[in-house]
């Protein structure tokens, strides 16, 4: 990445680059790409040229910097303070220096997509980054009307984190020339992997501890966002905590820590984080069952231990 962006000829904003993508960070998007494509190369064998891997790394970067992105833009939208332990870039520069940033990400992901991957590559690009926008409308709505429905939960999440996520796998399978039926198998196993980080990251919101994941906790909370563990808890509490857990939510831009110690109360009570974990493993197990189409080997291997990852991580 730091050779990519040499292509930067403005001091300040390849200080702000540097801070927002070499910040940490799982690079789960790119390092799927480079899997995928090597599982999909298994089967038909090709001229794995130095040039051709030189590419392979190359259009992987597309993913981090759409994600990374997407947080600077998030950190802006949500006045955030901090993340992975340190303030935020927009803590550190203003609003304007960070938003030009995430733009100039964005610029030269389609960039790459479309000169690397072609243009089978760069439409499923494009496709998950409208993706990505359409699901925080909703997802915004959803806040302000305490919407609890599983669909729009699920239809927020597909947008917000599962696309660019199932994006970055199937460009993979596409820059390796599989089959159709390989891209449909890789695409149920990572769209699953996308839903089930998010989910895991609803639940870390509440039950994480912020010296391992960076941030503090109750930030969805506080946020009115109608999560995994709200929603199941709203359907299944007493009438009496059910209204009780809708009132905190109501009021929660005055949250103390009681309050959020309560609603977290509450949605355990009702088993709203078991519930959570439990859709989190029929996911996982169902994404590792679409990839049966392939043959075993390292790229499997580390797909499935991925998988594991995502599903057990505590950041």
């Amino acid at each position: 990445m730091r050779q990519d962006l040499t292509v930067v000829t403005n001091p300040l904003l390849q200080e702000v680059l540097t801070y927002a993508i070499f910040n940490g960070g799982k690079r789960i998007r790119p390092l799927l790409t480079v899997l995928t494509t090597r599982l999909c190369w298994q089967t038909h064998s090709p001229d794995k040229s130095e040039q051709l891997t030189a590419d392979l790394y190359r259009l992987a970067l597309t993913f981090e910097y759409l994600h990374a992105a997407s947080l600077l833009h998030d950190d802006v939208i949500d006045q955030s303070d901090s993340r992975r332990g340190r303030s935020t870039a927009n803590r550190v520069w203003d609003n304007t220096h960070v938003i030009l940033a995430g733009d100039f990400l964005h610029a030269r992901a389609m960039l790459l997509a479309g000169t690397i991957g072609g243009l089978d590559c760069l439409s499923i690009v494009s496709q998950a980054t409208a993706a990505m926008v359409e699901s925080e409308f909703i997802q915004l709505e959803n806040a302000a009307q305490l919407n609890a429905s599983l669909d729009r939960y699920f239809e927020v999440l597909t947008g917000k984190t599962a696309a660019l996520i199932a994006a970055a796998a199937c460009t993979g399978v596409i820059f390796a020339r599989g089959s159709a039926k390989q891209q449909s198998a890789v695409h149920t196993f990572a769209t699953n992997l996308g839903l089930t980080f998010q989910i895991i990251d609803d639940l870390l919101d509440y039950l994480g501890d912020p010296g391992e994941t960076g941030k503090a906790v109750g930030n969805d909370f506080q946020e009115r966002k109608m999560t995994l563990p709200v929603i199941f808890a709203l359907d299944q509490a007493s009438p009496h905590d059910r209204n009780t857990l809708l009132e905190l939510l109501n009021n929660s831009e005055n949250a103390t820590t009681a309050r959020f110690k309560t609603a977290r109360d509450i949605i355990s009570r009702a088993g709203g984080f078991q519930k959570s974990r439990e859709k989190a493993e029929d996911l996982i197990r169902e994404a590792i069952g679409a990839l049966d189409l392939f043959a075993s080997g390292p790229e499997l291997d580390l797909l499935i231990a991925l998988s594991r990852y995502v599903l057990n991580r505590k950041q």
